[in-house]
């Protein structure tokens, strides 16, 4: 069974940078498209960045131009580069693929 577990998160201030992780394990992931998703506090859990099997991208218009999302089909692991972060962009973060989900990595920008 396929296990995602995020990292990477943290505390930074407004315009800073984070890269989030999500590592596979007990299988393949490269085939499949991966989500990032975020979930701030008292809001729904809402689409970030998608990579798909070949490498498109696509981004919700909230961080088009300041995420990144890539792939390391070595590592199994997929990257969410989040550079001039804003306090709204504080959230738990999870990745998905097929039907699984990561635990969240916790992201808080300071003002």
């Amino acid at each position: 069974q396929l296990q995602l577990v995020e990292s990477g998160g943290g505390l930074v201030q407004a315009g800073g940078s984070l890269r989030l992780s999500c590592a596979a394990s007990g299988g393949i992931f490269s085939l499949n498209a991966v989500r990032w998703y975020r979930q701030a506090p008292g809001k729904q859990r809402e689409l970030v960045a998608t990579i798909t099997s070949g490498d498109s991208t696509n981004y919700a218009d909230s961080v088009k131009g300041r995420f990144t999302i890539s792939r390391d089909n070595a590592k199994n692991t997929v990257y969410l580069q989040m550079n001039s972060l804003k306090p709204e962009d504080t959230a738990v973060y999870y990745c998905q693929t097929l039907l699984y989900w990561g635990q969240g990595t916790q992201v808080t920008v300071s003002s």
